[in-house]
């Protein structure tokens, strides 16, 4: 329920907050966290996304079905500007106070322990897709996008006259809730991109980000060498 006597305008300042604290992050999670009611979530983000604050990323979820996908809500830059940056100054400031303290070890812990996480709850997922490397890399962005980085992959090299072994696939995300953190702490990229080549058991490369000025988020994934292994195994059992 909202507060009694709470204005309009700085009730939506709360979710409006909320949304830059939280999300990607869908109209029920809200509700829960504010407490509110699904009309009043849904009236406020309605009027945020009039004026411009908020974003909507839809997302493909199988529990979603097919044809509907799950609406998740970011800030816009207008959004950002409309808050003037304070909770991403605050972040900025106690990663820089953690830095002084404790060096850049300090801050490569603090972004590794936040990744480990994500391979935590990813892992089953990717390894449910079984040994294909691009297998893998598909239910790597299905997972992604649950979270509401908007991921998606793409097969590169299928007509090159090296096949396979120049077989590869682009893994791309087009939302990064941390992408100005990232941005002055490049650690935070590199810290994912290790998570990436852990879950799909191959190195990767990333050929840009979001936080260095890259319209996406893209990581090359070589699969033309375990493909040809998986051939030659293959070739080994045959009688």
């Amino acid at each position: 329920m909202e507060k009694s006597g709470e204005s309009e305008e700085r009730t939506r300042d709360r979710v409006l907050a909320a949304v830059l604290e939280s999300g990607p992050v869908s109209a029920a999670e809200l509700g829960s966290l504010l407490g509110f009611t699904p009309a009043a979530v849904r009236r406020h983000l309605d009027g945020l996304e009039r004026l411009g604050l908020i974003e909507v990323k839809p997302v493909k979820s199988a529990r979603a079905g097919a044809g509907r996908p799950a609406r998740r809500y970011v800030l816009s830059r207008s959004g950002q500007a409309r808050l003037g940056n304070d909770y991403l100054d605050i972040a900025n400031q106690a990663l820089a106070e953690l830095a002084r303290l404790g060096g850049a070890a300090a801050i490569e812990a603090f972004a590794k322990r936040r990744f480990d996480d994500m391979e935590a709850r990813y892992r089953p997922v990717v390894e449910a897709a079984g040994t294909s490397v691009e297998a893998r890399a598909v239910a790597l962005a299905e997972a992604l996008s649950e979270d509401g980085f908007v991921a998606s992959t793409a097969n590169v090299g299928q007509g090159s006259p090296h096949m396979p072994a120049m077989l590869s696939v682009q893994l791309c995300q087009g939302h990064c809730p941390i992408r100005d953190l990232a941005s002055e702490y490049p650690t935070f990229c590199d810290s994912e991109t290790d998570v990436f080549a852990r879950l799909l058991g191959v190195d990767v490369r990333r050929l840009s980000t979001l936080a260095s000025g890259g319209h996406v988020c893209t990581t090359h994934i070589p699969v033309g060498r375990a493909r040809k292994q998986e051939v030659s195994i293959h070739q080994q059992e045959r009688p």
